[in-house]
């Protein structure tokens, strides 16, 4: 059976294919073997630009133009071709150090130096700047842009509700009324701050042998200062030198990242579940989409398709993201392969995450905010005016004015009449008495509209 989106068994690559299509370049084993022949190119141009390897000399135009072909025309014939090596290699890496070999055939300037392909590398050299690569190009190009179209999409709701009042639930409880907005408004500047954090987090690499001591390189050219040319190598491909390391770059930097993005996801996972629950209440309606069934059985019914589809993959997303960054630290010794295999799934977090963020922008963009319906849930819960009551008899010096509005809200509903009937038996100034009567659950809102509008 050939693989279609019918017929592959993860849905990233088959229902949500078309979801995922932006990540197939970089995180699929094309996009793998690309950044490999990519890092293996720069380190042998990094090798003919250093002075004291003399048996590299100063690369031609032609030569170096060569070799940049190889890494901005590789194809996926390239990457098969790849491929078929490595049926004979049985070696991933290995196998792109023979293709190189061959691209350069014919070109007598880089035929003499073709032992210098690979030169004292061992295959993590290759493979955790590769990574690395494609964790950057993921998390900048793919990933942070859809963050921001999310975060703006909120933002914009966020003022454009800004003034709605709706009833706060406190444990389940009516609690102090709020605004729509400002509760969106929460969401995005919770939001910001954990995508600052992902795209903050330094995305290392490193180049120092098989046990990161440089083993090979000063037994080569011991009077190479290697760990410098190291540094400056890596920080060339726009990543983070680190100079401790063993065989492999130990990872914290991507348990770093994974726990960021699965912080982003979280706070997305809870707005879900509110809008969800809104949407329930009937604070939201949804827009109708023509021709878009609710029930197979139910004719009448528009569910909240999309932010369960989104809760539901950002919670996969998470499951990955979280044994990505509790595996990948941990490695035996000077190292094992498990973290090879765990590595391939890099792009399967973001995936889900993606196919979450998409689901979540048509969820957004189909809601419809329901005034008078939130208007009658504050009209029926007077007793949330508890709080301000008591709080200003506290200023004028009343005594027992938590105890006196218990006893006439505690787990009982009031009504206007009622609670307006309370307040003048208070000592209180008249104008004091007239502002509180003049008070109702949907003004009593603080300074939420001005919250929203300034996020």
């Amino acid at each position: 059976m050939d693989l279609t989106t019918l017929t592959a068994v993860s849905p990233v690559d088959g229902r949500y294919g078309s979801k995922t299509e932006p990540l197939r370049p970089i995180f699929s084993e094309y996009g793998l073997i690309y950044h490999r022949v990519l890092v293996e190119v720069r380190w042998l141009q990094s090798l003919a630009d250093h002075p004291q390897v003399e048996e590299v000399p100063p690369l031609s135009e032609h030569a170096r133009n060569l070799l940049n072909g190889i890494v901005e025309k590789f194809t996926l014939v390239d990457a098969q071709r790849v491929k078929n090596i490595e049926r004979t290699t049985n070696h991933d890496v290995k196998a792109v150090e023979y293709f190189l070999k061959e691209k350069i055939t014919g070109n007598a300037e880089l035929e003499a130096i073709s032992e210098f392909i690979h030169f004292a590398c061992t295959s993590e050299d290759i493979n955790n700047l590769s990574h690395a690569l494609m964790l950057r190009e993921g998390r900048d190009n793919i990933l942070v842009p859809e963050m921001n179209q999310v975060i703006n999409r909120l933002r914009d709701l966020a003022h454009e509700l800004a003034g709605v009042p709706m009833l706060s639930r406190t444990h389940g409880q009516p609690a102090s009324p709020t605004t729509m907005g400002k509760e969106i408004a929460n969401v995005v500047h919770r939001l910001r701050g954990q995508r600052e954090h992902v795209v903050e987090t330094a995305i290392l690499g490193k180049i120092n042998g098989a046990v990161g001591n440089y083993n090979a390189h000063l037994s080569a050219y011991p009077e190479i200062d290697w760990a410098r040319h190291a540094e400056k190598f890596v920080e060339s491909l726009g990543l983070v030198w680190n100079p401790y390391t063993i065989q492999i770059e130990p990872h914290d930097y991507m348990a770093e990242l994974f726990d960021a993005i699965a912080r982003f996801n979280n706070v997305l996972i809870d707005f879900c579940r509110d809008v969800w629950g809104y949407i329930s209440l009937g604070y939201f309606r949804q827009k109708t989409v023509a021709g878009e069934v609710g029930s197979s059985t139910m004719p009448h019914k528009v569910n909240p398709i999309d932010f369960e589809n989104a809760e539901g993959n950002l919670g996969l997303a998470n499951a990955i993201f979280a044994h990505l960054a509790q595996k990948l630290p941990v490695s035996r010794w000077q190292r094992d392969l498990t973290d090879s295999t765990v590595l391939r799934n890099m792009g399967v977090g973001f995936a889900y995450t993606l196919i979450a963020l998409n689901s979540l922008q048509r969820g957004i963009g189909k809601l419809e905010a329901n005034p008078e319906r939130m208007l009658e849930d504050l009209d029926a819960n007077w007793e949330v005016l508890a709080e301000p009551i008591q709080t200003v008899m506290r200023r004028y010096g009343i005594e027992e004015p938590y105890e006196k509005l218990k006893a006439l809200t505690h787990g009982q509903r009031i009504d206007q009449a009622g609670m307006q009937a309370f307040i003048d038996t208070l000592e209180l100034p008249e104008a004091v008495k007239e502002e509180l009567k003049a008070l109702t659950p949907a003004t009593y809102i603080g300074n939420a509209e001005a919250q929203a509008k300034a996020i």
